[in-house]
C-alpha cells in the first residue's frame, strides 16, 4: 500500500470461485480476498471492488482497479483514504474486531 494523492494505492491478491467473499488474510505481505465471483466478463473485479468499497465504508465508485484487470495480483486505487486506515480495516477483520 502506498498513499497517493487524494487516496491510496492497495495491491490486493483476488482469488475466484470461492464459497463466499472475504478477507483471507495475506500472502507474501498482500491481502487476499476470496471473491464468490466467477473471473469472466468483469464479474470478480466488480464483486472486488463492491466489498473493499464495503469493508472500507466508501462508495463503490471510490474503489478502482488500475492494474491487473485480468491478474489475480491486482492494484486498486482508493478514493479519500490513507494506507494506514486501509490497513486498521484489515487488520480489524483479521482479528475479527
Amino acid at each position: 500500500m502506498r498513499n497517493t494523492s487524494g487516496g491510496c494505492e492497495l495491491t490486493v491478491l483476488a482469488r475466484p470461485r470461492a464459497r463466499r467473499t472475504e478477507y483471507a488474510g495475506t500472502h507474501d505481505g498482500v491481502p487476499c480476498i476470496r471473491l464468490q465471483a466467477q473471473p469472466a466478463d468483469g464479474k470478480a473485479n466488480a464483486e472486488l471492488v463492491r466489498y473493499l468499497a464495503n469493508v472500507l465504508a466508501v462508495p463503490k465508485t471510490a474503489v478502482k482497479v488500475v492494474r491487473g484487470a485480468s491478474s489475480r495480483r491486482k492494484v486498486l486505487f482508493v478514493e479519500g483514504r490513507t494506507a494506514d486506515g486501509i490497513a486498521r480495516r484489515l487488520n480489524a477483520l483479521e482479528t475479527g474486531e
